[in-house]
């Protein structure tokens, strides 16, 4: 599987953006996917994830009510839609698709060592 992430760039305090995460290389294109982020001199972090369906979303706590994830199946793209963004979520945003049929494959998952599959990143600032 094959992911390529868009959509960073420089927003100020409170602005908005939305990443693009398209996958290629499965035919079934019935997995889960995430995005992850990794600010400057921290480990990579979960931000969010979705089923197949869109019926089991996950977030961390940082970003609820903030960030919403979703999916255009018949595109094979998921989204991260970024409101009121704040400074501390300035960092590389990856999307990332599990190891295939396995279990996080279904149900999707908050942890990095259930994803097999990684994009390159794309960098979001966020300007004070």
């Amino acid at each position: 599987v094959d992911l390529v992430e868009s959509g960073g760039g420089l927003v100020q305090t409170g602005g908005s953006l939305r990443l693009s995460c398209v996958a290629s290389g499965d035919s079934s294109n019935s997995y889960a996917m995430a995005w992850f982020r990794q600010a400057p001199g921290q480990e990579r972090a979960f931000v969010a994830s979705a089923t197949w369906t869109g019926s089991r979303l996950l977030y961390a706590d940082s970003v609820k009510g903030r960030f919403t994830i979703s999916r255009d199946n018949a595109k094979s793209t998921a989204y991260l839609q970024m409101n009121n963004l704040k400074p501390e979520d300035t960092a590389v945003y990856y999307c990332a698709a599990p190891q295939i049929l396995s279990h996080a494959y279904y149900t999707g998952s908050e942890y990095e060592r259930d994803y097999r599959y990684w994009g390159l990143g794309t960098q979001v600032t966020v300007s004070s």
